[in-house]
């Protein structure tokens, strides 16, 4: 059985051997927001494009109060927006507020806390160096050079340096098409009242959510019966998007038809099991062409396998990196014991105590309980080798969304 590295590193090296990636739309900024840049972006000017004074004060010449207290003549005042027309003398300085740019001649800006003004004297009761309180033209990024690779996927940050440099329109990488299949004669839709033996179709919704988080657009099909024609005729009709994810019937039971139906379609299985808890039964392949992965039934699996493989995945084909899952490091608030062997991932609640993060789980009762990842704001990370672990003890977090 492959551990979660070894299945997570295959996912990365067919996606890449794959080159599948969309073609590109430019849409508006406003809209651009979890978006994949399709080109490199430039800065159009410098960056600040003038010497910006990060204080309230005066701007002046760094010598000519080299030895405080000293008095200069204040020549006018310059405001955020303003400009000031003309250039500083010896002896002379210029009234200006933080964001407005220094004037000519002068090299350094004493905090307004500093001075005492009088008419139009002021007296400078300390010195500063040159360069003090300034930031100097070009410091963050000179005009023509790329401030955002092509590739990155645009948060809000993203869109306000968009912004500053006058992309009102963004070129970017279209969404991929994202089948959800769920399979099982046990499940039933949201809104149907299901017999005491059945259950609501919880995976469609939240990895339609999942899906549309990582930047793709989900197409939430029927669900699947535990029969083989039917299942081989909705998987043909997932096939036609850009990948698929079918949950549930991926485990080797008598009614689970996933493998099989998949197989006699052509499909090359890269992997069919993960030494993973949740989420054992994963299966991870390529048919006609598409990606798809066969995710455990159980929802807590259903929406951990997703965000360690499919997310990824999904990300390389959109036209960004392979975004591996990011983990955190927390202090383990109660002792933890587990079965060796395999890398859990534990709905679990961190939150800060001390000035330091501390993580607990939330109690949750196996891979079917929702209940626990709603109340979870991530999940514990338990390596192979961390069988038994003491409260203090450093452990992995990853982010629940």
């Amino acid at each position: 059985m492959l551990s979660f590295e070894q299945a997570l590193n295959i996912v990365k090296e067919k996606l890449a051997a794959a080159d599948l990636t969309l073609g590109a739309e430019v849409v508006p900024l406003a809209e651009a927001r979890t978006r994949v840049l399709a080109e490199d972006v430039v800065a159009d000017r410098d960056y600040p494009p003038f010497h910006r004074s990060i204080r309230d004060g005066f701007a002046v010449r760094a010598e000519d109060i080299a030895a405080p207290p000293v008095e200069l003549l204040a020549r006018g005042e310059i405001r955020a927006g303003g400009h000031f027309t003309g250039s500083i003398r010896a002896g002379e300085c210029v009234s200006i507020m933080t964001g407005a740019p220094l004037p000519a001649g002068a090299d350094a800006v004493v905090m307004v806390e500093y001075t005492e003004l009088h008419d139009d004297r002021v007296t400078i009761q300390r010195g500063v160096r040159a360069g003090e309180n300034v930031v100097p033209q070009g410091s963050e990024v000179h005009a023509g050079t790329c401030v955002m690779p092509r590739g990155r996927r645009l948060g809000a940050g993203e869109l306000g340096l968009l912004a500053t440099v006058g992309k009102s329109q963004v070129p970017v990488f279209a969404r991929p098409s994202v089948a959800i299949l769920p399979t099982g004669d046990e499940v039933v839709p949201v809104e149907q009242q299901p017999e005491w033996f059945q259950i609501r179709n919880s995976n469609a919704v939240s990895l339609s959510a999942q899906v549309t988080a990582a930047g793709g657009n989900p197409h939430c099909f029927a669900i699947a019966p535990d029969r083989p024609e039917a299942l081989r005729s909705l998987i043909q009709k997932g096939l036609k998007t850009d990948l698929l994810l079918l949950t549930g019937g991926v485990s080797v039971g008598k009614y689970d038809f996933v493998e099989q139906v998949l197989a006699g379609l052509g499909a090359e299985f890269y992997f069919q099991s993960v030494a993973l808890r949740p989420g054992k039964p994963l299966v991870f392949g390529r048919v006609a062409g598409k990606f798809f992965f066969g995710l455990p039934g159980n929802p807590v699996s259903t929406f951990v396998t997703f965000a360690l493989f499919a997310r990824p995945a999904l990300a390389v084909l959109g036209g960004a990196k392979f975004e591996q899952p990011l983990f955190l490091r927390a202090r383990l608030g109660k002792p933890f014991k587990q079965p060796s062997g395999l890398t859990a991932f534990l709905p679990a609640r961190v939150e800060a105590s001390s000035g330091e993060p501390v993580v607990n789980s939330v109690g949750w009762q196996g891979s079917g309980d929702l209940v626990g990842v709603a109340a979870a704001n991530c999940f514990i990370v338990i390596h192979p080798e961390q069988a038994e672990l003491a409260a203090g003890d450093s452990v992995d977090v990853m982010a629940k969304d």
